[in-house]
């Protein structure tokens, strides 16, 4: 090889090797639906662009879930529902939350033949098998419910065939694959555990303390600009959505538009606080407290995890 060609592609190694290092890697924790809405909004109209970083969306799959690969470094920011979060620090993997998204719990108890969840001790109980299911835990302790737990992996089936007494779902999510198959919803066998005493907030954006420390400008506009396409998406929702249905088929997600726009509307819903109306994007620090105590007192965690922890000092 001429000695000319071969520092070409020395330096094209390196070009190359750069521009990998400077992308900015962002996996949200389930694969292509509204529930990530703003993050597509702000790739396709530009605003990480805008805020000059390089977003590449990479969605895990079912063998990686995403804090995986944030532990094996292949992504460097991911959602997490607080608890979860929680769960992973007190593991002694330090996290730092960069921007909330979520202001209010989303999960239910959806419970088979119009019988109340909580008169159902012992009743087998559909749960997700990749987590999100730690205050439902923390309640059929507290309680004395003593739920048999059954995993499941993306599909309310084993409720719909009678397979089991009751499921947990999300509002924005199964809820609304059971009204699809036909389940009656009602005050008496839907159990909200956000009017229950169990409002605890969920999806926020986490990434490794150690890699936000070496990047922290980088991680505040990616932060803004993901919040500007999450405001965008609620002035605009049906525009939105034809962003997320181009997510959808590009990813080969089994779901329709109808689906989508009942999920969006309700997780826009749900990111506007209870008290204050409004759309705040913030770690509430009593919401923390309050997973962590039910967590600690239901030996989930073991020890208190605080607000100061999740956030930058």
């Amino acid at each position: 090889m001429k000695p000319w060609i071969a520092l070409a592609c020395f330096v094209l190694s390196i070009r190359v090797a750069k521009a990998q290092e400077d992308t900015f890697v962002f996996t949200p924790q389930w694969t292509a639906q509204a529930q990530f809405t703003g993050y597509y909004v702000a790739e396709a109209k530009g605003f990480y662009q805008e805020a000059g970083v390089k977003v590449r969306i990479e969605h895990p799959s079912a063998t990686q879930p995403a804090m995986s690969r944030l532990r094996k470094n292949e992504c460097q920011a991911t959602t997490l529902q607080l608890c979860q979060a929680m769960e992973i620090v007190d593991e002694g993997i330090p996290l730092i939350n960069i921007l909330q998204t979520s202001m209010n719990n989303a999960m239910v108890i959806v419970s088979a033949r119009d019988k109340d969840p909580l008169t159902q001790k012992g009743a087998r109980v559909g749960i997700w098998s990749v987590g999100f299911g730690q205050l439902a835990i923390c309640m059929s302790l507290k309680d004395h419910l003593n739920y048999e737990w059954v995993r499941f992996a993306q599909n309310v089936n084993l409720f719909v065939v009678g397979a089991l007494d009751a499921t947990l779902a999300m509002s924005y999510n199964e809820y609304y694959q059971l009204v699809q198959a036909g389940i009656v919803m009602t005050d008496k066998n839907v159990y909200r555990f956000c009017d229950h005493g169990y409002n605890v907030q969920e999806d926020g954006i986490y990434m490794t303390r150690d890699y936000y420390e070496g990047h922290k400008d980088q991680a505040r506009r990616f932060a803004q600009a993901s919040k500007k396409g999450w405001e965008w998406a609620a002035e605009h929702p049906e525009e939105a959505l034809d962003i997320v249905m181009q997510y959808v088929e590009k990813n080969h997600i089994a779901t329709n538009r109808v689906m989508q726009r009942l999920m969006l509307k309700e997780v826009l819903r749900l990111q506007v606080d209870r008290e204050s109306k409004k759309r705040e994007f913030r770690l509430r620090p009593d919401m923390v407290r309050l997973a962590s105590h039910l967590m600690v007192e239901n030996k989930m965690l073991s020890r208190e995890i605080t607000y100061e922890e999740l956030i930058d000092k």
